[in-house]
This record gives structure tokens, sequence and C-alpha cells, in this order.
């Protein structure tokens, strides 16, 4: 979608200003309006004037702008301003942990213009020394050259997704004479980087299908036109694939082309000791090649006496071990989350009053939502101090008083700052429904104090869940140096939950932990982390990183009713468990 390109340039104008000393609230504004535009689930271009003034924190200023990039495929104001900092210089920015200040330093001090140049002097230690860069500054740069030059060849999920759906809609749109049209591979799996897109068609007009592929507004280029398959390059880089293939084989090859080449050499593995040949084109007998079955894709598991095992799992991490045991989880499903336990509002740096939200919540069939805004240890975002967040509590109080069928929990999203401690004392937390505690700042900090400050929040007897324990940013930022293993010992031992992070930038705590927690009888909660309405659509993102992880409804908090997510939540506090003689069960109850 045009809405990523929009949202970068936004960005590369506030790393702009903020060099040149600009005012620091228009730095935000476009820092805000690029985070907005980014996550937005519909296509900026296709938007009306009126939708996009609607859009939070856009105003005709910003519209203006995102209009004429719609309308010419660039900003002005852009252009202008990138003729104020050396050619080349724009490109440094993207590289993570290098903020625009220190980008600017090196520029000044060493004529760095490029990140071949920067990379080469980083290695070479003659960085350390500048104010401000020490050793481990130059460690991190490199990280995050890496991360730049491994993004070029995967992407994140949350990127590539929309505009994979984007494509089947085109040509749905465009009347592509396809019978059956879906998306394969990794995205299909939904692992959290994708390297391309591949689609899946059956059509009796393959000629006409690829016709309609290749022409569709999101090519940039067509690196290959053939009869039953084409690839392009869409305007973002990313490379799709489409490949048409015979009814009779779509379950097949459904199979084949999902994926993962470790689950697909098992399977073919087992097929060889049955007697069997699988490929993309059916299932067949060997002693004499007659056809079996591939129509569908169950007939691949079938005939070889496996249960259907969902896609999400077919990694070769034990789904093949566990269908022959009958031990294959019962996957959780987006329609068994009952709530959404970390939403912000317009209070902190959200976009919506509680109303609005509660609405939202309500339309996703939802029984609660919690709202969770900042506290004041993060003053970017408008953080809440006591004062104000007990405001919050009253009101939402007095929501809950006048509502009947959904409830609103009190919250917090509370810092675990530098010094162990959280930046609200715990007779305000106490009254608090839900808290969310993580951490915002210090990410370079050792792996022992990471760690620590991790274990001081997990001991605290009110906070409910670690939110993006990690705190990685896919293609942005590494997960925190930490001693993850103390960290779910600590969570288990304390009764706390951790928090899968739904926004689709995070998916943290990833699938191999959330896999590991569930080992350890550690509670999830699946969140969005919501900003904005639209966030809240993000709930898919996470409960697929669960179904990967082979996680199943009772191992999930927010599926439960209200009730029982409430006697949860109690018995959570550990002063309250320690009371009552007992540690309680910490795993979900019955909804």
């Amino acid at each position: 979608m045009i809405n990523q390109q929009i949202a970068k340039i936004f960005s590369e104008i506030a790393d702009i200003l903020e060099i040149k000393g600009e005012n620091p609230f228009r730095v935000r504004a476009y820092q805000r309006a690029a985070q907005i535009i980014g996550g937005l689930p519909k296509d900026v271009s296709r938007m009306t004037e009126k939708e996009l003034l609607e859009i939070p924190r856009i105003g005709r200023d910003l519209a203006g702008k995102i209009h004429q990039y719609i309308e010419t495929g660039t900003i002005e104001a852009y252009d202008e301003l990138k003729k104020e900092v050396p050619e080349g210089f724009t490109a440094l920015l993207s590289v993570p942990g290098l903020g625009p200040k220190t980008a600017k330093l090196l520029y000044e001090r060493l004529k760095i213009t490029n990140i071949d140049e920067l990379e080469f002097l980083a290695r070479e230690h003659k960085l350390s020394g500048l104010p401000g860069i020490k050793d481990k500054t130059e460690e991190n740069i490199l990280k995050g050259i890496e991360m730049v030059r491994r993004g070029k060849e995967r992407h994140p999920l949350g990127r590539v997704l929309p505009i994979a759906e984007e494509i089947i809609g085109e040509m749905q749109k465009r009347n592509a004479p396809v019978n059956e049209l879906a998306l394969a591979g990794s995205l299909r799996r939904w692992k959290e980087t994708i390297k391309d897109i591949d689609i899946l068609a059956t059509s009796e007009n393959p000629e006409k299908t690829m016709h309609v592929f290749i022409h569709l507004p999101q090519v940039k280029e067509v690196v290959m036109h053939g009869p039953t398959k084409s690839s392009v390059v869409t305007t973002e880089g990313i490379q799709v694939d489409l490949r048409v293939v015979e009814e009779g084989s779509f379950g097949a090859a459904f199979a084949y082309f999902t994926g993962s080449k470790a689950h697909n050499i098992r399977i073919r593995e087992m097929a060889v000791k049955a007697g069997l040949k699988i490929n993309e084109y059916g299932i067949f007998r060997g002693t004499d090649n007659k056809r079996l079955g591939g129509e569908r894709e169950e007939d691949v598991y079938r005939l070889l006496g496996l249960p259907y095992i969902p896609p999400e799992l077919r990694e070769d991490t034990g789904e093949i071990e566990a269908a022959l045991e009958g031990r294959l989880p019962d996957l959780i499903e987006l329609k068994d989350i009952r709530g959404d336990l970390h939403v912000h509002t317009k209070r902190s740096d959200g976009n919506h009053t509680i109303d609005e939200l509660i609405k939202a919540a309500r339309e996703r069939g939802y029984e609660y939502i919690a709202i969770t805004d900042h506290t004041k240890g993060l003053g970017v975002a408008r953080g809440l101090n006591e004062e104000r967040l007990l405001e919050e509590v009253m009101e939402i109080r007095e929501i809950n008083r006048r509502m009947n069928g959904f409830r609103v929990l009190t919250g917090a999203e509370v810092d675990i700052r530098s010094d162990y401690t959280l930046d609200l004392p715990d007779k305000v937390l106490r009254e608090l429904d839900v808290v969310v505690a993580s951490i915002h700042s210090g990410f370079r900090q050792g792996r022992a104090q990471l760690t620590k400050r991790l274990l001081s929040a997990l001991e605290n007897p009110y906070v409910t869940v670690i939110a993006h324990p990690t705190g990685r940013l896919i293609g942005e930022r590494d997960a925190h140096e930490m001693d993850i293993e103390e960290v779910f010992r600590a969570a288990g031992e304390n009764g706390k939950a951790l928090e899968i992070n739904a926004f689709p930038l995070r998916l943290d705590i990833n699938d191999a932990f959330a896999k590991k927690a569930k080992e350890m009888g550690i509670p999830i909660i699946i969140n969005t982390d919501a900003h904005l309405i639209s966030h809240l659509d993000y709930m898919s993102y996470g409960v697929s990183i669960g179904r990967r992880g082979w996680l199943e409804k009772r191992d999930v908090i927010n599926t439960l009713g209200t009730k029982n997510l409430i006697q949860w939540l109690s018995r959570a506090r550990r002063h309250l468990r320690e009371h009552n003689g007992e540690r309680g069960d910490r795993r979900p109850m019955s909804p």
C-alpha cells in the first residue's frame, strides 16, 4: 500500500527537522503522522478528502501532503528539505539506533554520507571517542546496518500481508477468471518475516488470469510472464509469484507451496515409506503411479494416516510426532478472544476517547477492554501522573455504573525504570484492575540490569502482565539482551502473565517464547496495544503468533468471560494468594 511510502517520508521529514533544530512539537507531529498512516488498514489513496481529515492527528496541512503524494508521487516540502542535508544523508537515518543527532555529528566530524562509509569506519573503530559514541555504540551501529541489509531480504509480516490481501482483492475486483485464489507460502503460515508473496489459483482461463495479474496497479516490474506462472515486483519492492494449477491438484499444490520446506521433506519421507509419492500435482501410488488424491489439502494428511495439521504448525518442530500420537493442540482462534487488555486513549498517546473505544470493542464482539494509558515516566507519550490516572479511574467507574453487558477495566501501562522501580507507587496501582508493566527506555543497559528490571516488576504484587517483554521491533530493533529463562521462571513463580503484543512490528513475545511459556504453565494475554481504533484489528496477528506457539484457548487469559477474568486478575495479585494461604491455579479457568 501507498501508506508505508508516505509514512516513511513523514518519518524522514521528522528526522531532518530534528537535525535542523526545529520546534519539537512540529517534529513530533510528523512522527505521529508516520505512525498513524503506517498503521492504517485502508489505503489512503482510496480515501476521500473528508476521510483523510477524519484520520486522528491529520490536519489540512498533512492531508494536503498526502494528497500531493497520491497525485504526483512526491511531496514538494520533502524534496526541498532534502536539499538542506547532504546527498545520501537520509540513508543513514534508516539505520536502527542511529538517531538524527548522531547522524549529524558523524557527517560534521567525518563527512559520512552513506551506509558503506559508516560500516567501514565503525569496523575500523574510527567512531569511538566522538562525543557520545563509545565502543558499545559502534557495536550497535553495526547491528543496525545488519538489520537494514537483512530487511532488504525479508519484510515484516505486518507490512507484507496488507499488500498481499490488496493484490487478492484487486484481482477479484478486476474479474480475473479464477475459481480458487489463495495466499500460500510463509504468509499462510504467518511467519513474522516474509521473503516474497506466493499466490495459488485455479482458472479455466490461465492466460487471462496472468494478464490481469501483471497489469495490477501494485506492479512495478514484471520479472517473468508465463501461461501458468508469473512473477512481479511491487512498488514496495516485494516479489509476488502467482501460480495457476489444475482443479484436481489444488489441494496438493496448496500443501506443497505452503511449506515449510522442512515440513514438506518429512511428509515426503513418510510417503515413500508408505509406498506413496506426494508432490504439487497430487498423491500417487508408488507401484503404478495411480492418482489417489490431491484435490483437497486434507488428502495429503489423510492418505498418510495423519489428522490435518494447521499451516501455522508446519515447521517440523514436533507437529508430525504430535499428529501421529494424537497430541495436536486445539489451536486458539480469533473468535475465542473476549477482550483487549492493552488499549490507549487520548489522555496519553492514543487517538480516541474511552467511549469511542467502547463502541469499537463492542462492534468486534468483545465483552471488555482495559484502558491502559501510559504513565508519567513516558513523557513523550504524555504519560499520566497519579492525579490524572485517578481521574481516569473515576471516569471509568462512572461509565461502568451506567453500562450493561460490557465492562471497562481500569488500568495503566507503567514504566519499569532503570533503577528497577515502577514509575507509580503501589498505593495508586492497587486501585487498578490491570497493571501492564513495560520497558520503554534504557534498552542498551547490560543483560543483568535489563533482567533485573523485569524481575522487579514481576515481583510487584499489583503487576498483571509484562508487555512486549523482549522489546524488539521487527526490522528496527533486536530483542533486549536479557536472561529470558530467569524472566520466565519469575513469571511462573509470581503467577504473572506475559503478553503477546499483536502490534505487527512487535509480535512480542514471539512464537518460540509463546510455546515455552505454555510448556512452563505461564499464562499469556494477547493484546493489540491499540493507539487507533483500527489497531484493534491487529488482534489477528497476535492470535497467529499464539497459534504458531501451539497455544490453545485455555492458555490465554483474555479468552475468559468477564466474571472469570476478574477472578483471575484478583488471584494474580501475590498478596491475595498468600493471604488466602494458597498459590492458586495460574492458568485460565473455564470461560
